[in-house]
């Protein structure tokens, strides 16, 4: 029987925002279960009361970080079994199931009608949403993991720093609405500029033009209030590529780890992972944020076999169900036949 007493997402933040009865608990933090008992809590209340089936009626498939350890995977799997007492369990690794949907997705706008082939299953990962953002080289379906690489800034860092922007030039913000405002201003009006000194000249030159205000009510007053919004519309994504701005800790910008991350993999591997570099995740929808990333890499590989007759064709995938990349790639597995004998 599901907790009537346990929400979950914005049900649990609209509870404790308006009763002090309520506490916040995350079962994952970067990536990684914390706390078993609450993420128990979590599926039972996600199999009764949202998705309303009888478990032991139906097979399983749970996503995983790629650089979760067997012995949560062995949990995750007691929990299923002999709890919820499932007749079968997939677990898959969330980079997997982005790739074959945006293979699936890019397969579904071509006229061709190919046959699937090994490589349609080849190519790298960029997982960045709200935490522990991931760069996965997958070949064959496979995942190597001695060259998965981590980047320390996810959208969380984007939405602290846009708030801190905003703070810093003086909008006076409701303290207790200031990240939320912060995540909302992020989610509307930032981009990804290709270059970030003209974009400063841009803003300079017409500051009516590229300025946008946010309006809202304070929650406790209902007194009305304006925000100016200007340079943090592209200060907030470029903390991919200039990561000092942020944090003086971590230097290598997003595009510079992914070339690392393809040159850490087999040789043999190299050309078809730089033709297939795949977006997933929330914070990759920044409106260009696929062009910059894509120009960048190109220019570090071509900087890099310059006296070399070989080019590597650098394509970055984008399309517009990649924030929902691991939902989608879960719900065609076991019809795709790039999954055959695998589930």
């Amino acid at each position: 029987m599901a907790d009537l007493d346990f929400f979950i997402g914005d049900e649990a933040l609209s509870h404790f925002k308006s009763s002090g009865l309520y506490s916040l608990r995350s079962p994952i933090r970067h990536g990684q279960v914390n706390d078993w008992d609450t993420m128990e809590r979590f599926w039972q209340q996600s199999i009764f009361n949202y998705l309303r089936c009888n478990p032991e009626e139906h097979y399983f498939l749970l996503t995983d970080s790629p650089v979760s350890t067997p012995e949560s995977r062995e949990c995750m799997g007691e929990i299923m079994f002999e709890t919820f007492n499932v007749p079968g369990l997939y677990i898959s690794v969330q980079s997997v199931l982005s790739l074959s949907a945006g293979f699936a997705y890019l397969k579904s706008l071509s006229e061709e009608d190919s046959e699937d082939s090994v490589s349609d299953m080849t190519g790298v990962v960029v997982d960045i949403g709200d935490g522990a953002p991931h760069i996965v080289p997958v070949v064959n379906g496979y995942v190597i993991g001695s060259s998965i690489k981590s980047f320390p800034l996810s959208g969380s860092d984007v939405t602290q720093f846009v708030m801190q922007l905003l703070q810093e030039r003086g909008e006076l913000l409701p303290p207790d609405d200031a990240l939320d405002i912060a995540r909302r201003v992020k989610e509307t009006y930032c981009y990804t500029p290709s270059d970030i000194v003209k974009e400063f000249k841009k803003h300079d030159s017409k500051p009516s033009k590229y300025i946008k205000q946010w309006s809202a009510i304070k929650p406790k007053t209902g007194v009305p209030y304006t925000v100016d919004i200007g340079y943090e519309r592209f200060l907030g994504p470029e903390i991919f590529f200039h990561p000092e701005m942020y944090s003086p800790d971590f230097s290598t910008p997003l595009p510079e780890l992914i070339d690392s991350c393809v040159q850490s993999a087999p040789i043999d591997t190299r050309r078809a992972l730089y033709k297939n570099i795949v977006l997933s995740g929330g914070t990759t929808m920044f409106k260009d944020f696929h062009k910059r990333l894509q120009n960048n890499i190109k220019k570090i590989v071509d900087e890099r076999v310059a006296e070399t007759n070989a080019r590597h064709r650098v394509e970055v995938k984008c399309c517009h169900t990649k924030e929902d990349y691991e939902e989608h790639g879960a719900s065609i597995c076991r019809t795709s036949t790039v999954f055959k004998g695998m589930y």
